[in-house]
Protein backbone atom coordinates (compact mmCIF):
# COMPACT_ATOMS: atom_id res chain seq x y z
CA UNK A 1 0.00 0.00 0.00
CA UNK A 2 1.18 3.85 0.02
CA UNK A 3 0.27 7.02 -2.15
CA UNK A 4 0.25 7.08 -6.21
CA UNK A 5 3.33 6.21 -7.34
CA UNK A 6 5.19 5.06 -4.19
CA UNK A 7 6.32 2.13 -6.13
CA UNK A 8 3.70 -0.59 -5.01
CA UNK A 9 3.69 -1.91 -8.63
CA UNK A 10 7.17 -2.47 -9.15
CA UNK A 11 7.50 -3.53 -5.98
CA UNK A 12 4.73 -6.20 -6.44
CA UNK A 13 6.76 -7.05 -9.66
CA UNK A 14 9.93 -7.36 -7.71
CA UNK A 15 8.39 -9.56 -4.88
CA UNK A 16 7.21 -11.87 -7.28
CA UNK A 17 10.41 -12.38 -8.90
CA UNK A 18 11.77 -13.14 -5.68
CA UNK A 19 9.51 -15.50 -4.94
CA UNK A 20 10.22 -17.50 -8.30
CA UNK A 21 13.49 -17.24 -7.57
CA UNK A 22 12.93 -19.36 -4.53
CA UNK A 23 11.09 -21.48 -5.43
CA UNK A 24 12.56 -23.43 -8.80
CA UNK A 25 10.12 -25.50 -10.30
CA UNK A 26 8.19 -25.18 -13.40
CA UNK A 27 9.81 -22.47 -14.94
CA UNK A 28 7.83 -22.16 -17.72
CA UNK A 29 4.69 -21.53 -15.32
CA UNK A 30 6.93 -18.83 -13.51
CA UNK A 31 7.84 -17.36 -16.86
CA UNK A 32 4.21 -16.91 -17.74
CA UNK A 33 3.42 -15.45 -14.50
CA UNK A 34 5.80 -12.77 -14.72
CA UNK A 35 5.19 -12.07 -18.51
CA UNK A 36 1.56 -11.05 -18.03
CA UNK A 37 2.33 -8.07 -16.32
CA UNK A 38 3.19 -5.76 -19.64
CA UNK A 39 -0.07 -6.83 -20.95
CA UNK A 40 -1.68 -5.46 -17.42
CA UNK A 41 -0.06 -2.18 -17.29
CA UNK A 42 -0.73 -1.95 -21.13
CA UNK A 43 -4.65 -1.81 -20.90
CA UNK A 44 -5.29 -0.95 -17.21
CA UNK A 45 -2.71 1.56 -16.56
CA UNK A 46 -2.59 5.08 -17.46
CA UNK A 47 -0.62 8.48 -16.68
CA UNK A 48 -1.98 10.57 -14.05
CA UNK A 49 -0.78 14.20 -12.86
CA UNK A 50 1.23 12.04 -9.58
CA UNK A 51 2.61 8.63 -11.20
CA UNK A 52 3.36 8.30 -15.17
CA UNK A 53 2.35 4.32 -15.09
CA UNK A 54 -0.82 4.48 -12.67
CA UNK A 55 -3.00 1.48 -11.93
CA UNK A 56 -6.23 2.32 -12.41
CA UNK A 57 -7.67 -0.87 -10.83
CA UNK A 58 -6.23 -3.42 -8.25
CA UNK A 59 -5.15 -6.62 -8.92
CA UNK A 60 -4.54 -9.58 -6.45
CA UNK A 61 -2.27 -12.27 -7.51
CA UNK A 62 -3.12 -15.89 -5.80
CA UNK A 63 0.43 -17.95 -6.00
CA UNK A 64 -0.64 -21.60 -5.47
CA UNK A 65 2.45 -23.88 -4.25
CA UNK A 66 2.44 -27.65 -3.63
CA UNK A 67 6.06 -28.66 -2.25
CA UNK A 68 7.29 -25.30 -2.42
CA UNK A 69 6.51 -25.54 -6.08
CA UNK A 70 4.51 -23.07 -7.83
CA UNK A 71 1.70 -24.63 -9.57
CA UNK A 72 -0.63 -22.30 -10.91
CA UNK A 73 -1.57 -18.55 -10.17
CA UNK A 74 -5.22 -16.66 -10.38
CA UNK A 75 -5.59 -13.32 -11.18
CA UNK A 76 -8.72 -11.28 -9.74
CA UNK A 77 -9.17 -7.40 -11.19
CA UNK A 78 -11.31 -4.85 -8.96
CA UNK A 79 -12.72 -1.72 -10.00
CA UNK A 80 -11.65 -0.91 -13.53
CA UNK A 81 -11.42 2.76 -14.05
CA UNK A 82 -13.88 2.59 -16.50
CA UNK A 83 -14.34 6.37 -16.78
CA UNK A 84 -10.90 7.30 -18.14
CA UNK A 85 -11.94 5.87 -21.36
CA UNK A 86 -14.38 8.55 -21.98
CA UNK A 87 -12.68 11.36 -19.86
CA UNK A 88 -9.15 12.52 -18.83
CA UNK A 89 -8.08 15.58 -16.88
CA UNK A 90 -5.52 18.06 -17.19
CA UNK A 91 -2.01 16.52 -17.42
CA UNK A 92 -3.93 12.89 -17.87
CA UNK A 93 -3.74 10.53 -20.50
CA UNK A 94 -6.03 7.48 -21.36
CA UNK A 95 -5.29 3.94 -20.56
CA UNK A 96 -1.92 3.26 -22.23
CA UNK A 97 -2.78 0.74 -24.83
CA UNK A 98 -4.53 3.44 -27.28
CA UNK A 99 -1.30 5.21 -27.18
CA UNK A 100 0.87 1.97 -27.79
CA UNK A 101 -1.57 1.18 -30.76
CA UNK A 102 -1.05 4.54 -32.59
CA UNK A 103 2.67 4.03 -32.39
CA UNK A 104 3.28 0.89 -32.94
CA UNK A 105 0.91 0.05 -35.73
CA UNK A 106 2.16 -0.07 -39.40
CA UNK A 107 0.34 2.19 -41.43
CA UNK A 108 -1.58 -0.39 -43.68
CA UNK A 109 -2.78 -1.61 -40.04
CA UNK A 110 -4.07 1.93 -38.82
CA UNK A 111 -5.73 1.85 -42.32
CA UNK A 112 -7.45 -1.31 -41.99
CA UNK A 113 -8.82 -0.49 -38.31
CA UNK A 114 -10.05 3.14 -39.35
CA UNK A 115 -7.20 4.87 -37.35
CA UNK A 116 -6.50 8.40 -38.26
CA UNK A 117 -4.21 11.19 -36.81
CA UNK A 118 -4.79 10.81 -32.83
CA UNK A 119 -5.00 14.60 -32.20
CA UNK A 120 -8.35 13.80 -33.88
CA UNK A 121 -9.93 12.16 -31.38
CA UNK A 122 -11.89 13.16 -28.38
CA UNK A 123 -11.16 10.34 -25.95
CA UNK A 124 -7.78 10.59 -26.23
CA UNK A 125 -6.34 14.10 -24.80
CA UNK A 126 -3.54 16.64 -24.50
CA UNK A 127 -0.46 16.03 -26.94
CA UNK A 128 0.16 12.86 -28.76
CA UNK A 129 4.04 12.95 -27.54
CA UNK A 130 7.99 13.48 -28.52
CA UNK A 131 9.77 11.17 -30.25
CA UNK A 132 11.60 9.63 -27.49
CA UNK A 133 8.19 8.88 -26.20
CA UNK A 134 6.55 7.28 -29.24
CA UNK A 135 9.88 5.05 -29.37
CA UNK A 136 9.37 3.83 -26.18
CA UNK A 137 5.69 3.42 -26.79
CA UNK A 138 6.24 1.41 -30.06
CA UNK A 139 8.87 -0.90 -27.67
CA UNK A 140 5.62 -1.34 -25.44
CA UNK A 141 3.53 -2.39 -27.90
CA UNK A 142 5.64 -4.68 -29.26
CA UNK A 143 5.54 -6.14 -25.65
CA UNK A 144 2.30 -6.22 -25.42
CA UNK A 145 1.97 -8.20 -28.88
CA UNK A 146 4.68 -10.70 -27.59
CA UNK A 147 2.43 -10.94 -24.29
CA UNK A 148 -0.58 -11.59 -25.88
CA UNK A 149 1.09 -14.70 -28.25
CA UNK A 150 2.61 -15.91 -24.82
CA UNK A 151 -0.62 -15.87 -23.21
CA UNK A 152 -2.51 -17.58 -26.03
CA UNK A 153 -4.25 -15.08 -27.65
CA UNK A 154 -5.10 -16.68 -31.43
CA UNK A 155 -4.47 -14.07 -34.13
CA UNK A 156 -7.56 -13.26 -35.53
CA UNK A 157 -8.72 -12.24 -31.55
CA UNK A 158 -5.74 -9.89 -31.48
CA UNK A 159 -6.85 -7.97 -34.79
CA UNK A 160 -11.04 -8.39 -32.82
CA UNK A 161 -9.70 -6.64 -30.05
CA UNK A 162 -7.78 -3.80 -31.48
CA UNK A 163 -10.89 -3.53 -34.02
CA UNK A 164 -12.94 -2.80 -31.02
CA UNK A 165 -10.27 -0.44 -29.44
CA UNK A 166 -10.40 1.72 -32.73
CA UNK A 167 -14.12 1.55 -32.86
CA UNK A 168 -14.40 2.80 -29.54
CA UNK A 169 -11.98 6.18 -30.23
CA UNK A 170 -14.43 6.67 -32.99
CA UNK A 171 -17.53 6.29 -31.37
CA UNK A 172 -16.31 9.30 -28.53
CA UNK A 173 -16.02 11.33 -31.46
CA UNK A 174 -19.93 11.22 -32.55
CA UNK A 175 -22.00 14.48 -31.42
CA UNK A 176 -25.80 14.93 -31.89
CA UNK A 177 -27.81 18.17 -32.81
CA UNK A 178 -31.51 19.26 -32.30
CA UNK A 179 -34.10 18.19 -35.67
CA UNK A 180 -34.97 20.90 -36.70
CA UNK A 181 -38.55 19.83 -37.86
CA UNK A 182 -39.81 18.37 -34.49
CA UNK A 183 -37.22 19.13 -31.82
CA UNK A 184 -35.83 15.46 -31.67
CA UNK A 185 -32.59 14.81 -31.74
CA UNK A 186 -30.13 13.20 -34.47
CA UNK A 187 -26.05 12.37 -35.56
CA UNK A 188 -24.47 15.48 -36.49
CA UNK A 189 -23.93 15.87 -39.86
CA UNK A 190 -20.15 16.40 -38.56
CA UNK A 191 -19.61 13.54 -37.32
CA UNK A 192 -21.44 10.89 -39.75
CA UNK A 193 -17.92 9.92 -41.06
CA UNK A 194 -16.69 8.75 -37.34
CA UNK A 195 -20.19 6.66 -37.13
CA UNK A 196 -19.28 4.62 -39.73
CA UNK A 197 -16.48 4.05 -38.63
CA UNK A 198 -17.41 2.62 -35.46
CA UNK A 199 -20.34 0.87 -37.61
CA UNK A 200 -17.94 -0.92 -39.10
CA UNK A 201 -16.89 -2.39 -35.97
CA UNK A 202 -20.92 -3.09 -34.62
CA UNK A 203 -23.28 -3.71 -38.01
CA UNK A 204 -26.23 -2.43 -36.10
CA UNK A 205 -25.01 0.99 -34.64
CA UNK A 206 -26.65 3.32 -36.15
CA UNK A 207 -29.90 1.15 -35.57
CA UNK A 208 -28.82 1.88 -31.82
CA UNK A 209 -28.10 5.21 -32.45
CA UNK A 210 -32.01 5.86 -33.33
CA UNK A 211 -32.94 3.98 -30.28
CA UNK A 212 -30.50 5.96 -28.24
CA UNK A 213 -32.56 9.01 -30.03
CA UNK A 214 -35.97 8.02 -28.35
CA UNK A 215 -35.89 10.34 -25.70
CA UNK A 216 -38.76 12.64 -24.47
CA UNK A 217 -38.35 15.94 -26.85
CA UNK A 218 -37.49 18.84 -24.70
CA UNK A 219 -37.43 22.58 -25.71
CA UNK A 220 -33.45 22.25 -24.60
CA UNK A 221 -30.94 21.09 -26.74
CA UNK A 222 -28.95 20.02 -24.17
CA UNK A 223 -31.65 18.58 -22.41
CA UNK A 224 -32.32 16.37 -25.55
CA UNK A 225 -28.49 16.14 -26.31
CA UNK A 226 -26.68 15.13 -23.00
CA UNK A 227 -28.57 11.54 -22.58
CA UNK A 228 -27.75 10.66 -26.15
CA UNK A 229 -24.01 11.42 -25.29
CA UNK A 230 -23.95 9.69 -21.94
CA UNK A 231 -25.70 6.29 -23.91
CA UNK A 232 -22.30 6.74 -26.23
CA UNK A 233 -20.11 6.96 -23.00
CA UNK A 234 -21.61 3.99 -21.78
CA UNK A 235 -21.49 1.99 -24.52
CA UNK A 236 -17.86 3.25 -25.00
CA UNK A 237 -17.20 2.05 -21.37
CA UNK A 238 -18.56 -0.99 -21.03
CA UNK A 239 -16.86 -2.27 -24.25
CA UNK A 240 -13.42 -1.39 -22.79
CA UNK A 241 -13.79 -3.08 -19.19
CA UNK A 242 -15.30 -6.33 -20.96
CA UNK A 243 -12.36 -6.88 -23.07
CA UNK A 244 -10.01 -6.19 -19.98
CA UNK A 245 -12.24 -8.68 -18.18
CA UNK A 246 -11.69 -11.21 -21.02
CA UNK A 247 -8.03 -10.87 -21.31
CA UNK A 248 -7.92 -11.36 -17.26
CA UNK A 249 -10.31 -14.75 -17.79
CA UNK A 250 -7.69 -15.44 -20.60
CA UNK A 251 -4.74 -14.99 -18.51
CA UNK A 252 -6.29 -17.48 -15.36
CA UNK A 253 -6.84 -20.15 -18.14
CA UNK A 254 -3.06 -19.99 -18.41
CA UNK A 255 -2.06 -19.97 -15.65
CA UNK A 256 -4.71 -22.06 -14.12
CA UNK A 257 -3.17 -25.25 -11.66
CA UNK A 258 -2.94 -28.61 -13.36
CA UNK A 259 -2.83 -31.18 -10.01
CA UNK A 260 -4.98 -33.29 -8.39
CA UNK A 261 -8.41 -32.04 -7.47
CA UNK A 262 -7.96 -33.74 -3.86
CA UNK A 263 -3.96 -32.29 -3.67
CA UNK A 264 -3.77 -29.62 -1.14
CA UNK A 265 -2.75 -26.57 -2.31
CA UNK A 266 -1.22 -23.78 0.10
CA UNK A 267 -1.07 -20.26 -1.19
CA UNK A 268 0.60 -16.70 -1.26
CA UNK A 269 -1.90 -13.52 -2.22
CA UNK A 270 -0.45 -10.69 -3.48
CA UNK A 271 -2.51 -7.47 -3.38
CA UNK A 272 -1.76 -4.44 -5.95
CA UNK A 273 -4.36 -1.91 -5.55
CA UNK A 274 -4.14 1.89 -6.26
CA UNK A 275 -3.04 4.37 -3.56
CA UNK A 276 -4.48 7.04 -2.03
CA UNK A 277 -5.51 9.88 -4.34
CA UNK A 278 -5.76 13.98 -3.43
CA UNK A 279 -5.54 15.92 -7.03
CA UNK A 280 -6.32 19.70 -7.55
CA UNK A 281 -10.09 17.75 -8.73
CA UNK A 282 -11.18 14.77 -6.92
CA UNK A 283 -14.68 13.58 -8.48
CA UNK A 284 -16.21 10.16 -7.49
CA UNK A 285 -13.19 7.76 -8.71
CA UNK A 286 -11.06 9.59 -6.16
CA UNK A 287 -13.95 8.75 -3.66
CA UNK A 288 -13.69 4.81 -4.60
CA UNK A 289 -10.24 4.65 -4.26
CA UNK A 290 -9.78 6.57 -1.34
CA UNK A 291 -12.74 4.22 0.26
CA UNK A 292 -10.38 1.10 -0.73
CA UNK A 293 -7.42 2.49 0.85
CA UNK A 294 -8.93 3.48 4.13
CA UNK A 295 -10.78 0.03 4.64
CA UNK A 296 -6.85 -1.30 4.04
CA UNK A 297 -5.77 0.88 6.72
CA UNK A 298 -8.03 -0.09 8.60
CA UNK A 299 -7.04 -3.61 8.63
CA UNK A 300 -3.68 -2.63 9.12
CA UNK A 301 -4.70 -1.21 12.23
CA UNK A 302 -6.79 -4.16 12.85
CA UNK A 303 -4.00 -6.15 13.29
CA UNK A 304 -0.82 -4.18 13.99
CA UNK A 305 -2.76 -2.83 17.63
CA UNK A 306 -5.93 -4.36 18.11
CA UNK A 307 -4.26 -8.13 17.38
CA UNK A 308 -1.12 -7.05 18.89
CA UNK A 309 -2.20 -5.51 22.29
CA UNK A 310 -5.03 -7.51 22.51
CA UNK A 311 -2.28 -10.96 22.63
CA UNK A 312 -0.18 -8.95 25.70
CA UNK A 313 -3.69 -8.03 27.67
CA UNK A 314 -4.59 -11.75 27.34
CA UNK A 315 -1.48 -13.12 28.41
CA UNK A 316 -1.50 -10.72 30.90
CA UNK A 317 1.78 -8.63 30.72
CA UNK A 318 2.96 -5.23 31.66
CA UNK A 319 1.92 -2.76 28.79
CA UNK A 320 0.91 0.63 28.35
CA UNK A 321 -1.76 0.80 25.75
CA UNK A 322 -0.12 2.65 22.78
CA UNK A 323 -3.17 4.91 21.11
CA UNK A 324 -3.21 5.11 17.20
CA UNK A 325 -4.96 7.13 14.64
CA UNK A 326 -8.33 4.87 14.34
CA UNK A 327 -9.98 5.59 11.18
CA UNK A 328 -13.65 3.65 11.98
CA UNK A 329 -15.39 7.06 12.18
CA UNK A 330 -14.48 7.76 8.57
CA UNK A 331 -15.66 4.33 7.16
CA UNK A 332 -18.72 4.44 9.28
CA UNK A 333 -18.95 8.03 7.61
CA UNK A 334 -18.70 6.51 3.99
CA UNK A 335 -20.33 2.68 4.60
CA UNK A 336 -23.08 2.94 7.31
CA UNK A 337 -26.17 1.77 6.41
CA UNK A 338 -28.67 3.42 6.18
CA UNK A 339 -27.15 6.57 6.53
CA UNK A 340 -23.70 6.29 5.04
CA UNK A 341 -22.52 8.09 2.31
CA UNK A 342 -22.70 5.53 -0.37
CA UNK A 343 -26.26 4.62 0.87
CA UNK A 344 -27.40 8.37 0.59
CA UNK A 345 -25.94 8.19 -3.20
CA UNK A 346 -27.72 4.92 -3.62
CA UNK A 347 -31.17 6.48 -2.53
CA UNK A 348 -30.34 9.45 -4.67
CA UNK A 349 -29.59 7.54 -7.31
CA UNK A 350 -32.62 5.56 -7.38
CA UNK A 351 -35.02 8.98 -7.99
CA UNK A 352 -35.04 9.93 -11.60
CA UNK A 353 -35.21 13.71 -10.61
CA UNK A 354 -32.91 13.64 -8.20
CA UNK A 355 -29.42 15.82 -9.02
CA UNK A 356 -25.74 16.43 -8.20
CA UNK A 357 -27.15 18.90 -6.06
CA UNK A 358 -29.91 17.44 -4.60
CA UNK A 359 -27.53 14.89 -3.44
CA UNK A 360 -24.87 16.86 -2.12
CA UNK A 361 -27.70 19.19 -0.07
CA UNK A 362 -28.64 15.31 1.54
CA UNK A 363 -25.26 15.88 2.63
CA UNK A 364 -24.70 18.17 3.84
CA UNK A 365 -27.78 17.88 6.00
CA UNK A 366 -27.07 14.65 6.82
CA UNK A 367 -23.66 15.16 8.18
CA UNK A 368 -24.10 18.26 9.75
CA UNK A 369 -21.84 18.08 12.67
CA UNK A 370 -19.73 15.42 11.66
CA UNK A 371 -15.80 15.72 12.24
CA UNK A 372 -14.99 14.08 9.50
CA UNK A 373 -17.22 15.85 6.75
CA UNK A 374 -17.24 19.71 5.31
CA UNK A 375 -19.33 20.76 3.23
CA UNK A 376 -17.89 23.14 -0.25
CA UNK A 377 -17.73 26.42 0.44
CA UNK A 378 -19.07 29.53 -1.79
CA UNK A 379 -21.05 28.11 -4.95
CA UNK A 380 -18.53 25.34 -4.99
CA UNK A 381 -21.02 21.67 -5.76
CA UNK A 382 -18.78 19.89 -3.57
CA UNK A 383 -17.73 18.50 -0.28
CA UNK A 384 -14.53 17.21 1.41
CA UNK A 385 -13.77 14.22 3.57
CA UNK A 386 -11.30 14.24 6.13
CA UNK A 387 -9.60 10.74 5.28
CA UNK A 388 -6.76 9.35 7.64
CA UNK A 389 -4.18 10.39 4.78
CA UNK A 390 -5.94 14.01 5.23
CA UNK A 391 -8.63 16.43 3.63
CA UNK A 392 -9.72 15.97 0.12
CA UNK A 393 -12.10 17.91 -1.63
CA UNK A 394 -14.74 16.35 -3.86
CA UNK A 395 -16.73 17.94 -6.92
CA UNK A 396 -20.25 15.96 -6.33
CA UNK A 397 -20.21 16.72 -10.68
CA UNK A 398 -20.95 14.01 -12.20
CA UNK A 399 -21.47 11.52 -8.94
CA UNK A 400 -25.18 10.51 -9.60
CA UNK A 401 -24.94 9.62 -13.33
CA UNK A 402 -21.55 7.34 -12.40
CA UNK A 403 -23.17 5.71 -9.70
CA UNK A 404 -25.94 4.52 -12.65
CA UNK A 405 -23.51 3.80 -15.13
CA UNK A 406 -26.73 3.35 -17.14
CA UNK A 407 -26.37 1.28 -19.96
CA UNK A 408 -29.39 1.51 -22.70
CA UNK A 409 -31.38 -1.69 -22.29
CA UNK A 410 -30.84 -3.06 -26.10
CA UNK A 411 -27.08 -2.53 -25.62
CA UNK A 412 -26.43 -6.82 -25.17
CA UNK A 413 -28.37 -7.47 -28.41
CA UNK A 414 -26.56 -4.73 -30.62
CA UNK A 415 -23.14 -6.54 -29.19
CA UNK A 416 -24.15 -10.10 -29.44
CA UNK A 417 -25.27 -9.35 -33.19
CA UNK A 418 -21.95 -7.99 -34.01
CA UNK A 419 -19.93 -8.69 -36.89
CA UNK A 420 -17.02 -8.60 -34.78
CA UNK A 421 -16.63 -12.41 -33.24
CA UNK A 422 -15.19 -11.10 -30.34
CA UNK A 423 -17.45 -8.73 -29.61
CA UNK A 424 -20.19 -11.36 -30.07
CA UNK A 425 -18.41 -13.70 -27.16
CA UNK A 426 -17.72 -10.90 -24.87
CA UNK A 427 -21.66 -10.52 -24.24
CA UNK A 428 -23.14 -14.22 -24.46
CA UNK A 429 -21.95 -17.55 -22.91
CA UNK A 430 -19.71 -18.10 -19.81
CA UNK A 431 -17.55 -14.94 -20.98
CA UNK A 432 -20.99 -13.07 -20.41
CA UNK A 433 -21.94 -14.87 -17.26
CA UNK A 434 -18.87 -14.08 -15.51
CA UNK A 435 -17.94 -10.30 -16.76
CA UNK A 436 -21.66 -9.33 -16.28
CA UNK A 437 -21.57 -10.75 -12.39
CA UNK A 438 -17.77 -8.27 -12.12
CA UNK A 439 -19.91 -5.33 -13.25
CA UNK A 440 -22.81 -5.97 -11.28
CA UNK A 441 -20.55 -5.70 -8.21
CA UNK A 442 -19.70 -2.29 -9.19
CA UNK A 443 -23.17 -0.71 -10.60
CA UNK A 444 -25.25 -2.34 -7.38
CA UNK A 445 -23.15 0.24 -5.04
CA UNK A 446 -20.12 1.78 -6.38
CA UNK A 447 -17.27 -0.33 -5.14
CA UNK A 448 -18.91 -1.44 -2.22
CA UNK A 449 -19.39 -5.20 -2.85
CA UNK A 450 -16.13 -5.53 -5.08
CA UNK A 451 -13.97 -4.30 -2.05
CA UNK A 452 -15.90 -6.31 0.45
CA UNK A 453 -15.12 -9.53 -1.29
CA UNK A 454 -11.59 -8.75 -1.28
CA UNK A 455 -11.58 -7.72 2.19
CA UNK A 456 -12.48 -11.21 3.53
CA UNK A 457 -10.02 -12.54 1.69
CA UNK A 458 -7.47 -10.43 3.36
CA UNK A 459 -9.44 -10.72 6.68
CA UNK A 460 -8.80 -14.95 6.27
CA UNK A 461 -5.23 -14.86 5.38
CA UNK A 462 -1.86 -14.63 7.51
CA UNK A 463 -1.24 -10.53 6.57
CA UNK A 464 2.26 -9.11 5.95
CA UNK A 465 2.15 -5.24 5.16
CA UNK A 466 4.72 -3.76 2.38
CA UNK A 467 4.30 0.15 3.10
CA UNK A 468 5.69 1.93 -0.35
CA UNK A 469 6.85 5.76 0.84
CA UNK A 470 6.88 8.17 -2.27
CA UNK A 471 10.01 10.24 -1.72
CA UNK A 472 9.54 13.44 -3.37
CA UNK A 473 5.85 15.07 -5.35
CA UNK A 474 8.05 15.51 -8.16
CA UNK A 475 8.29 12.47 -9.91
CA UNK A 476 12.53 12.42 -9.75
CA UNK A 477 15.11 10.06 -8.93
CA UNK A 478 17.57 10.17 -5.91
CA UNK A 479 15.41 12.99 -4.39
CA UNK A 480 13.80 12.83 -0.70
CA UNK A 481 11.63 15.07 0.24
CA UNK A 482 11.81 14.79 3.82
CA UNK A 483 8.62 16.40 4.93
CA UNK A 484 7.03 14.68 2.44
CA UNK A 485 8.17 11.51 3.62
CA UNK A 486 7.80 11.96 7.62
CA UNK A 487 3.91 13.14 6.36
CA UNK A 488 3.75 9.72 4.79
CA UNK A 489 5.23 7.77 7.92
CA UNK A 490 2.57 10.03 10.24
CA UNK A 491 -0.81 9.26 8.36
CA UNK A 492 0.23 5.51 7.43
CA UNK A 493 0.14 4.67 11.50
CA UNK A 494 4.37 4.04 10.60
CA UNK A 495 5.83 5.70 13.80
CA UNK A 496 3.13 3.80 16.12
CA UNK A 497 3.92 0.68 14.52
CA UNK A 498 7.61 1.36 15.17
CA UNK A 499 6.66 2.21 18.43
CA UNK A 500 5.06 -0.78 19.08
CA UNK A 501 7.35 -3.29 17.82
CA UNK A 502 10.46 -1.40 19.51
CA UNK A 503 8.44 -1.81 23.11
CA UNK A 504 6.93 -5.32 22.52
CA UNK A 505 8.07 -8.78 22.12
CA UNK A 506 9.61 -9.22 18.42
CA UNK A 507 10.51 -12.80 18.85
CA UNK A 508 7.88 -15.57 19.69
CA UNK A 509 9.40 -18.82 19.59
CA UNK A 510 6.75 -21.80 20.25
CA UNK A 511 6.94 -23.82 23.24
CA UNK A 512 8.10 -26.77 21.13
CA UNK A 513 11.25 -24.36 19.42
CA UNK A 514 12.08 -23.51 23.17
CA UNK A 515 12.02 -26.37 24.65
CA UNK A 516 14.22 -27.52 22.34
CA UNK A 517 16.78 -24.97 22.77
Amino acid sequence: SGESGAGKTESTKLLLQHIMNLCKGNLQLEQQILQVNPLLEAFGNAQTVMNDNSSRFGKYIQLRFHKNTVRGAKLSEYLLEKSRVVQQDTGERNFHIFYYMFAGLSTVEKEMYGLLDPSLYRYISGQFGTQDVVQHWKHKYQEVCNALDMVGFQEQEQVDMQAILAGVLSLGNVTFEPEERDGSVKVSEASQGWLKAAAVKVNTLDLLVCFLLCFPRSPSVSCCCSPCADARDSIAKVAYSRVFGWIVCKINELLAENVDPEVELREIGILDIFGFENFAVNRFEQLCINLANEQLQHFFNHHIFQMEQSSYKEEELPWETITFNNNEPVLNLLLAKPLGLLSLLDEQSAFPQATDKTLVDKLNSSFKGNLHFEPGRGHVLGFSIIHYAGKVQYMAGGFLEKNRDTLPANIRGLFINSITPLLSVLFTGKALAVLWLAELLIFLCPCQHSLMVLMEKMYSASPHFVRCIKPNSQKEPGVVDSQVVLLQLRYNGLLETIRIRRDGYSWRPSFEEFSER
